[in-house]
């Protein structure tokens, strides 16, 4: 007996309900993928909302700084002296990119971390300070002062609450080594109260310096923090803007600088660098 042969034939209803079924499947597969990118984003917002330092982030400027690294070490200081931690980053050659401050009971600082890290901050500094909580000692004072005047408590004022601190963070960017290295500051004179004609403070002339970048050409001219900086080659220096033009148009150049330190006046060369 022959061997027996079996032909199989492939209704094309039933191929094209195959393939329907996969398209089907391809949808479904894609609408999965796809709500869990939702559930991802959401998640994420939800986790910069529970984040205060992302919550309460602002930046410093509208130029929107950030690491010059694609992916930085973003490092974390804990400290408690911020206003010498400032000078010492703007001297290190960092700009401020933004700060968060809220007040919060126990925050870890590893949240500004995290913050600092989603924004590509190079550095960010943390300081967090004791602020109120009501102790024993408070509440006796309270029992106290109701005795004398002979009214009640309300029993909320009894209540322990958690203790609450203030928190602040401020994120830092590395720059590039800049034109001339200096940042400064417009000061202006307290007008005399006794003085009824000065309408308004009169503006000091020149522009303090408030700190040096290291290794910059200002740093290497031996310009320092507090000299005040009156003249660089043929431009006055009475606004910053005045500054920013001067070093755009002598850049690269080795120029005449005027300023004063202290009481007398000094003049100086600096070797401009040249952006690329």
């Amino acid at each position: 007996m022959p061997p027996t042969t079996r032909s199989v034939v492939v209704n094309s209803s039933n191929s094209s309900q195959v393939f329907n079924n996969k398209k089907i499947i391809t949808a479904f597969l894609l609408l999965s993928l796809l709500s869990l990118g939702s559930l991802l984003v959401v998640t994420q917002s939800h986790a910069d909302e529970a984040n205060l330092y992302a919550k309460n982030y602002k930046e410093q400027n509208a130029y929107h700084l950030k690491s010059l690294s694609a992916n930085p070490d973003t490092k974390m200081l804990v400290s408690n002296h911020k206003d010498d931690d400032n000078i010492s980053m703007l001297e290190g050659g960092y700009d401020m990119m933004g700060s968060s401050g809220f007040d919060a009971t126990d925050v870890p600082a590893d949240l500004a971390l995290q913050h600092a890290k989603s924004i590509k901050a190079d550095t960010v500094l943390v300081y967090s300070k004791y602020g109120s909580a009501k102790t024993n000692s408070s509440k006796i004072e309270l029992i106290k002062e109701a005795a004398k005047k002979g009214g009640e408590i309300d029993a909320k004022d009894l209540v322990d609450e958690p203790t609450k601190y203030t928190y602040y963070a401020s994120y830092w960017a590395k720059l590039p080594m800049p034109l001339l290295g200096v940042h400064v500051i417009k000061l202006k004179k307290q007008a005399d109260p006794d003085d009824a004609d000065a309408a308004k403070p009169l503006e000091e002339k020149g522009l303090k310096i408030i700190a040096v970048i290291q290794e910059s050409p200002a740093a290497k001219a031996n310009i320092v923090k507090g000299d005040t900086l009156l003249k660089i080659g043929d431009v006055a220096l009475v606004k910053p803007d005045d500054l920013f033009a001067a070093v755009k148009r002598y850049q690269g150049q080795t120029v005449p600088v005027e300023l004063q330190r202290g009481d007398s006046e000094v003049k100086t060369t600096v070797a401009l660098n040249t952006r690329k």
